[in-house]
């Protein structure tokens, strides 16, 4: 306050030249003032590239598994025009899901994507009655996908026994850790390829390709597939 008044009245006392640099002078102290100001209100925020995921650190064995509620779709049978099925908002809790169950679990980057239609998912189908006679009460499928599209990829692949779990908000997944940017092949922010058995909320057994990163520039499938998962369970029931 007191250094602007002591400028003012320096100002009233000089020739009309000496005005004009000094507007000059002025304008230059402005900009810099409006440039301060903006820095001093920025400090502490983080500028962050959008194509950029920061995942939390991945759930090991032990830990209990996100508890979340996803938003969703609940569909009803196709009519009788074989085109048209009613659906209406609904909402899939994770306790629900894993409460007092002992449950396999095997997630992918994407519906309709070639290793997870010609592989990844029809292999948990197939398996699905052996899984379960390894005393499992349920295997889901769980994709950063929407309802619409997890409900049409069921039905293309003819899916009716593993239940597909459509995390259209990455809500689940990245409680998991699993959470990565794809946006190098245009895909935004999926699931690292990984399975798992949860028993009562709790993570027993894990499975989780090699290489989880941003961007990566391959999809690793080795590990995550239903024969591992058969094979452990297998191991541990004997």
């Amino acid at each position: 306050g007191k250094l602007w008044v002591r400028i003012i009245s320096c100002i009233t006392c000089v020739s009309p030249s000496t005005m004009a640099s000094m507007r000059i002078v002025g304008a230059i102290l402005a900009a810099c003032l409006v440039q301060t100001c903006s820095s001093v209100s920025l400090r502490g925020q983080h500028s962050v590239s959008p194509s950029v995921c920061f995942a939390s650190e991945a759930l090991k064995e032990g830990q209990k598994v996100p508890d979340c509620t996803l938003p969703t779709f609940k569909f009803s049978e196709v009519q009788s025009d074989g085109e048209t099925c009613n659906f209406a908002p609904a909402t899939v809790k994770s306790a629900d899901m894993f409460k007092g169950k002992r449950v396999v679990v095997f997630s992918l980057p994407g519906a309709f994507t070639p290793t997870c239609s010609v592989s990844h998912l029809p292999g948990y189908e197939g398996l699905y009655e052996e899984l379960k006679a390894q005393g499992v009460d349920a295997v889901y499928c769980v994709s950063v996908n929407d309802a619409f599209v997890m409900h049409e990829w069921g039905k293309q692949q003819q899916c009716k026994k593993v239940q597909l779990v459509a995390d259209g908000s990455g809500i689940f997944t990245e409680g998991m850790g699993m959470l990565v940017a794809k946006d190098n092949i245009g895909f935004g922010k999926r699931s690292w390829r990984y399975s798992m058995v949860v028993n009562d909320g709790v993570v027993e057994r894990m499975f989780v390709e090699g290489g989880q990163q941003d961007n990566a520039q391959g999809d690793p499938y080795e590990v995550s597939d239903a024969k591992p998962m058969l094979q452990y369970l297998r191991s541990v029931k004997k």
